[in-house]
């Protein structure tokens, strides 16, 4: 008889693990909370409109060229990826834009027209980056975080001073050009700490952005989803949608099985790739790992408001991922991190898909997903999301020189309560815990229950951290740790 094993949940970490366990032998069932798959990377069609609900950048190809590889596949098997030129373009004023195109030799010279010298800068620092990126993402994201021996390698020894400043220091020292600053700062936030609470080491994720560059899957990112779920299914795992896990059962100290609509299913090991401050509520009292108090002090990574709408027409002097940083910066991020509360000149970022896939809204109209980074656990009201749409909709038209609104066929929202009733999402967080140095690697919740047999963990919340890239690692390490400790 083969061993079964139990997931929680759909998204990127829980489809990567259910692969893996499933071609190492063991009998997997996804168990999927909502009636579609992909977790936080759901897609929402309307009227010919196609949005991505979750994740919209696709980062770091390496990473799920490496999990496609290790079943013989590629990512072209699936989904067609384009390399995006540009990659993404940030407003800082009235016309006034900084354009970041697909080339290191294209980005320097865009760096140069802004501040004479800064391309020698910026290849040094990139250079560093990529040092790092390779020690990282081809070394230590690969490890369990069950000990801190992991981070001593000879590499990181000699990287050590970088574990102890941070990402704002290092390029405000390099840069005397805010702008500049702020468009080197911005991809640290997919860490979802600040800048200046992020380590230096972790500029890795420069390297991500001006080396390797911004890349889109036809059709979306759900494209992805649907290719784990593909393999997964090749592989002989059965997914369950419309089956909210309500208890996990534990006997004698060893995960049992599950209760799901009222109904009780064995099984020798449980994988939870749910929001781990949920899967803990679905234990009794002894065998939580850990407590509200402990959750309540950690840094979390933002929650978002989120619209999806429907133009009438194209939208001009945007591009297919445009960043809006005509506002303060760090007065933002201090609504977020330091004293939360609704922004009062939010930050924004808008995505127009249809700008290079046509899949996703009629010929002659525009797709647009907008995105402000908020606080997780603030009061999430119709009329907040209503006055917060205004705000960036009258800068939109106003940066852009066009008008909008009077062109929009319909919008849809998501916040923070729908991340909590759609995800059971701690607050309403959107990218779970933030890498910040005390919540790196050992440090960050553990993907083996140390209080319950035969369960474990997976996704942002554990090892190693938020991103898509990162959850499909982590779905990796939770099925080594399972086959490790579980030999057929």
């Amino acid at each position: 008889m083969k061993k079964t094993i139990t997931i929680l949940g759909s998204g990127f970490s829980s489809l990567a693990a259910s692969c893996y366990l499933a071609k190492a032998g063991y009998d997997v069932t996804i168990f999927e909370k909502n009636a579609t798959i992909g977790g936080r990377a759901r897609q929402l069609k309307k009227d010919g409109f196609t949005f991505d609900i979750g994740p919209t950048w696709y980062w770091m190809p390496d990473v799920f060229e490496r999990f496609f590889n290790d079943f013989n596949k590629k990512p072209s098997d699936y989904y067609c990826l384009e390399k995006l030129n540009p990659a993404y373009s940030v407003y800082f004023g009235k016309n006034d834009c900084i354009t970041i195109e697909d080339t290191l030799d294209k980005i320097c010279k865009a760096f140069e027209k802004e501040e004479p010298g800064s391309s020698v800068k910026l290849k040094s620092f990139i250079a560093n980056a990529k040092s790092n990126y390779d020690i990282a993402i081809k070394d230590l994201v690969y490890n369990p975080g069950v000990s801190p021996l992991e981070l001593v390698t000879p590499a990181t020894i000699k990287k050590l001073n970088q574990f102890f400043s941070n990402i704002k220091k290092d390029v405000n020292k390099a840069f005397e050009n805010k702008r500049l600053s702020q468009i080197l700062e911005f991809p640290v936030l997919f860490l979802g700490a600040k800048p200046s609470d992020t380590p230096s080491f972790y500029n890795f994720m420069n390297y991500a952005d001006f080396g390797l560059g911004t890349f889109h899957p036809q059709k979306g990112m759900y494209q992805v989803i649907l290719a784990l779920k593909s393999l997964a299914e090749e592989l002989g795992v059965s997914i369950k949608t419309q089956n909210p896990v309500e208890k996990i059962i534990v006997n004698n100290g060893k995960a049992k099985g599950i209760i799901s609509n009222g109904k009780t299913y064995d099984s020798d090991i449980i994988v939870s790739g749910a929001d781990y401050h949920h899967t803990e509520t679905l234990l009794a009292l002894p065998y939580k790992q850990y407590s509200e108090n402990y959750w309540s002090k950690k840094t979390f990574a933002p929650s978002s408001l989120l619209f999806y709408v429907g133009f009438d027409k194209e939208i001009k002097n945007v591009d297919h991922h445009t960043l809006f940083f005509d506002v303060d910066f760090d007065e933002h991020a201090k609504a977020i991190y330091d004293n939360p509360e609704w922004p009062e000149k939010p930050l924004f970022y808008a995505s127009f898909p249809s700008k290079t896939d046509s899949s996703t809204a009629p010929k002659g109209k525009e797709a647009g997903i907008f995105l402000i980074p908020l606080a997780p656990g603030l009061n999430d009201t119709p009329e907040l999301r209503e006055t917060y749409f205004d705000k960036i909709l009258n800068r939109l038209e106003d940066l852009t020189s066009q008008s909008i609104k009077e062109h929009i066929l319909f919008k849809e929202s998501f916040c923070i309560n729908d991340f909590i009733s759609d995800y059971n999402s701690y607050k309403g967080n959107a990218y779970g815990m933030a890498n910040t140095l005390m919540q790196t690697a050992f440090l960050r919740p553990k993907l083996k229950s140390k209080k319950v047999d035969n369960l474990y963990f997976t996704g942002q919340l554990t090892v190693p951290g938020p991103g898509v890239p990162p959850s499909l690692i982590s779905g990796k390490l939770v099925a080594d740790l399972v086959i490790k400790h579980h030999n057929l």
